[in-house]
């Protein structure tokens, strides 16, 4: 006789589908899913505290470093759409298993890296396993909750985000304390074995049934628009819109315009794109994807701050970050509350508005400007987060039949890395531009040694990593000031740096935090005043 892993003592077996009333342990189940999402978020989150060991241990370049935090991103927002709906087609929980395992089986990769082509392989690797995570969290949640409790468990999920913000830079810190920055690959590894040992006993099977044949076309077509279309935008605001740049876009815009056409088409599309023309999913898409842009934007730009202008170590700045992760507790848990009553067209516009003032608050920073300066942003951020999110969330996979919960589920995830990239992008290029005009003049006027040979080039090298970031500014005082020669030249660098970056913050945040209002108020225009919760007609 075979005996199916299903009928093992302990495993959770019977699929959601099967069951006549809600599971039983579906609470705990929840814990899973958001410690599967935990770990996926932290990836990113946890490079914040690292890079600069990363960058000092293999001598990563500007460029270098960028590829080390995108070659996680782009494949991780490529195939999440197409990966959701293959997890929908055969089994949720085992995409989540899978995805796991990819995730981890990257992390010990990074773990045993020694240049840079390995980290960004081993980042790659990751994405590949996170983008399979995300939406199987999401359509096995959706799944498993009755629909008069889906609210609260979104926003669960949504909370998991914010925590895994400040959680990922607080658990890195800690490890470079006393170990190197390939530990903050490894510490990914106990947590996803432990992530599939505990999603076997507690979380149900799952799948579509009736879904017919994946749509193959579709899925490269959209694999290829949004890769490339993320591509294009971090090569070209981080290098210039050069022909690689320009040849992606293009690319990405052929395949958009492709996809479209084919889905339109066929008769079992990946993607439903008809949805995105309604009110609810078009309306609560556009809100996740900007507030996440006002997001990581806004974070890129804040530990920097932390760590090279106020100087906090690894751990410090971690601790530091942890406002923000209660606030979006705070906000998701009232979103829950206040959804129902208000409608959910006030609350996530007014979540958008709250975590625009918070980032507009970033404009009164100045060369002075302590941590205490910049805990409103991360308190009000944080609310907004969490107000906005979980019922925009909520409102895209209610909006979608039970069968398309990966494809659901792959779209709003999308949303929040394709925002997560363009705020990165976009604000990292305004706060970069800024940031090299203020310091300009300075470095201009520096009086400098007449060099020749090596001397001449380290010299030339130092004013250039100056110029282009405030850590390369940090970095070359740090030497400046070891060296009898240039040791008067250190602190002066140091505060017009200091100043200069605060000048770039304060233009980067009147951006993200005027895109954001301005997105509010057509999010509040275009969503409907209440939609029905996840799974209710």
């Amino acid at each position: 006789m075979t005996i199916t892993l299903s009928q093992l003592p302990g495993i959770a077996g019977t699929p959601v589908e099967r069951m006549d009333r809600p599971y039983p342990r579906r609470w705990a189940a929840l814990g899973v899913l958001c410690l599967s999402l935990l770990i996926v978020v932290m990836a990113n989150t946890a490079l914040i505290v690292a890079a600069p060991d990363m960058t000092r241990d293999l001598q990563l370049t500007s460029s270098d470093l960028q590829w080390v935090i995108d070659g996680y991103t782009v494949p991780y927002a490529a195939l999440m759409l197409l990966f959701g709906v293959i997890g929908d087609k055969y089994s949720r929980r085992g995409a989540l298993f899978a995805g796991l395992f990819v995730f981890g089986g990257g992390a010990i990769l990074g773990s045993l890296a020694d240049s840079t082509t390995s980290v960004i392989a081993a980042r790659m690797v990751m994405g590949i396993g996170a983008a399979i995570i995300m939406p199987a969290t999401l359509s096995l949640l959706v799944a498993t909750f009755p629909a008069t409790e889906r609210a609260r468990a979104i926003a669960a999920w949504a909370a998991t985000s914010g925590l895994a913000i400040a959680l990922g830079p607080l658990l890195a810190g800690w490890l470079l304390e006393s170990h190197s920055w390939h530990s903050t690959f490894l510490i990914n590894v106990p947590i996803a074995a432990f992530a599939v040992v505990a999603a076997l006993v507690l979380v149900p099977p799952s799948k579509a049934h009736g879904l017919g044949r994946i749509d193959w076309l579709g899925g490269l077509l959209s694999v290829v628009t949004i890769g490339c279309l993320v591509f294009a935008i971090i090569d070209g605001f981080h290098f210039g819109w050069g022909a690689t740049s320009l040849t992606t876009a293009a690319i990405s815009a052929i395949g958009l315009i492709l996809f479209v056409a084919w889905e339109l088409r066929h008769p079992q599309p990946l993607l439903n794109v008809r949805k995105l023309g309604e009110r609810a999913v078009g309306g609560a898409s556009l809100a996740v994807l900007l507030v996440f842009l006002a997001a990581f934007g806004a974070m890129f730009f804040i530990a920097q701050q932390f760590q090279f202008v106020l100087g906090f170590g690894p751990l410090d700045t971690g601790v530091r970050l942890l406002p923000l992760a209660a606030a979006v507790s705070v906000g998701a848990a009232a979103s829950a509350r206040l959804t129902p009553r208000v409608g959910t067209r006030a609350i996530v516009a007014g979540g958008m508005l709250v975590a625009a003032a918070g980032v507009l608050l970033l404009f009164r920073i100045d060369g002075a400007s302590t941590y205490l300066d910049f805990v409103p942003t991360l308190v009000l951020l944080g609310i907004g987060v969490g107000l906005a999110v979980s019922p925009a969330t909520d409102a895209i996979m209610g909006s979608f039949p039970d069968k398309d919960l990966g494809a659901a589920g792959g779209l709003n995830d999308t949303a929040i890395e394709l925002g997560g990239s363009l705020g990165i992008a976009i604000l990292g290029s305004v706060l970069a531009s800024a940031y090299k005009d203020g310091i300009a003049g300075f470095l201009a006027s520096l009086p400098v040694p007449k060099l020749t040979g090596p001397q001449a080039d380290l010299l030339a090298q130092g004013l250039q990593a100056s110029g282009e970031s405030v850590g390369g500014a940090a970095i070359v005082a740090e030497e400046l000031a070891k060296n009898p020669l240039g040791a008067a030249q250190a602190q002066p660098l140091l505060d017009a740096a200091t100043v200069a970056f605060a000048d770039a913050i304060s233009r980067a945040s009147l951006v993200g935090g005027l895109a954001l209002a301005v997105g509010a108020v057509v999010v509040a225009a275009i969503l409907p005043s209440r939609i029905a919760a996840a799974g209710q007609d």
